[in-house]
């Protein structure tokens, strides 16, 4: 039975929770990208990454749904959309050994104005005092979290092939939703990444045949495994399912609100296993979460008219 491209959620919150699930477990990933990127070419990486989450979620998407959903799905659109994802992927790994981690994470804080534009452009949405003040809020707390690391934005090359891993990742996800209307979350992050693995893989191959940077396996044991798995099954499948069905209740704007909370994530995981806290984070965070709320109309502004 088809469903609709904007399925409702059981409640504003339910969605909410949902996407900082999506956000937490994406962020508990990061770290195992330590262990691969320093003798992983960003290609293979990306590919590896993409075809390994993608194929982990595809017998539960049989299982789920039947073989029928599996024959009945829009294979092609789904290749042609992860090769967006699997795009903005690249961008990313390579935005961040050109510049640092900062500098990709304050480029990253421009997703939900990237993701408010698309729907403006596209949805008809109607900028308003509410959305824009959520918005201005969000940028705001993500800032806040990573003044504790020293702000310094790398300008250049690194940080435009950043911002584009934004664009193409926030589109992406869009279409993911928008495109594939007949499609269960499930499906449509399965499809997509599977799409991604194809078209990421295909690069790779082809740029190993021309000579390109191959990965140095000899230096590569069973802790890069597992990072690989944690990074691509959980950092991407698991968080991709959470973060399509967000997107599906909330639209990209919205959820991708949350996303400037995701240094205070990382930190609470840090602090969980002895690491240090950090008030600019928990600060930024519960700025962040101000402007979801308010975004969304669930905390009322009584003296703005909106």
């Amino acid at each position: 039975m088809a469903i609709s491209a904007i399925p409702s959620s059981s409640s504003p919150l339910g969605a909410n929770l949902i996407c900082m699930a999506s956000m937490l477990i994406w962020a508990a990933a990061l770290p195992a990208a330590d262990f691969l990127i320093p003798n992983v070419p960003p290609l293979p990486l990306t590919a590896a990454r993409m075809a390994l989450a993608g194929l982990s979620l595809l017998p539960f998407w049989w299982l789920m749904e039947g073989a029928g959903a599996l024959r009945r799905a829009a294979w092609l659109r789904g290749i042609v959309i992860g090769a967006m994802i699997a795009a903005g992927a690249f961008f990313l790994v390579v935005g961040q050994a050109m510049t640092d981690a900062v500098t990709v994470a304050i480029v990253a804080a421009s997703m939900p104005v990237i993701g408010i534009a698309l729907e403006v452009a596209f949805d008809g949405r109607k900028l308003h005092f509410r959305l824009v003040l959520g918005m201005m809020l969000s940028l705001l707390g993500g800032t806040l979290a990573l003044m504790g690391k020293g702000l310094g934005v790398q300008l250049g090359i690194g940080a435009a092939l950043s911002f584009a891993s934004v664009f193409m990742f926030t589109l992406g996800s869009r279409f993911s939703v928008t495109a594939l209307p007949q499609l269960t979350p499930l499906g449509r992050t399965t499809i997509t990444l599977c799409g991604a693995g194809i078209a990421s893989g295909l690069l790779a191959m082809i740029a190993a045949a021309l000579g390109a940077e191959a990965p140095n396996w000899a230096v590569l044991g069973w802790k890069d495994l597992g990072a690989l798995l944690i990074f691509s099954v959980a950092g991407l499948g698991v968080s991709q399912v959470l973060w399509i069905m967000s997107i599906g209740s909330l639209g990209i704007g919205l959820a991708a609100l949350h996303i400037n909370a995701t240094p205070f994530y990382v930190m609470l995981i840090l602090f969980a296993l002895g690491g240090a806290w950090d008030w600019y984070q928990a600060i930024g965070a519960g700025v962040v979460g101000l402007g979801v709320l308010i975004a969304q109309g669930i905390l009322r502004l009584p003296a703005a008219r909106v």
